[in-house]
């Protein structure tokens, strides 16, 4: 993988094991990352299907996956970033339990890897609006699934 997109951060969540089921951290207002609360909400992605491509305006993702596994790529087309036409990917499952943190204006599509269900949670630091949201077809941006 080339280097981190300009803004993107990957933090490390805490799992704390239990032998009647396992806490698993999320998010905390004091980490870095946190930019503010505006909604959380979870989202299925069935095995083999992907979704996106979509790139907020002004809100800030703090991707986990609790459950199964995601395959997330981001690319960047900022002109004025660092690491403009550069793409990241990331598998995010309970085996690597991280919080993926995408800032504004970063192209993010996904694929639920896993067999079963596959469960995503973002804790956004805006409330959905359905006009700072760009979509374009998983085809338009170069990337073999």
């Amino acid at each position: 993988m080339n280097r981190l997109i300009e803004g993107v951060k990957l933090s490390k969540n805490k799992i704390i094991n239990s032998v009647d089921g396992s806490v698993l951290h999320g998010i905390k207002r004091t980490d870095n990352s946190f930019k503010g609360f505006g909604e959380a909400y979870f989202s299925i992605v069935n095995f083999n299907c992907v979704k996106g491509w979509k790139k907020h305006i002004k809100m800030n993702l703090n991707l986990v996956v609790p459950h199964g596994e995601i395959l997330f790529v981001l690319y960047d087309d900022r002109e004025n970033s660092s690491t403009f036409n550069i793409y990241n990917e990331f598998k995010l499952s309970i085996k690597n339990y991280v919080r993926l943190t995408i800032p504004p204006q970063i192209w993010v599509a996904f694929k639920g890897i896993g067999r079963n269900k596959n469960l995503l949670l973002n804790i956004a630091d805006i409330e959905h609006n359905q006009y700072e949201i760009e979509r374009c077809s998983i085809d338009k941006i170069r990337y073999e699934w």
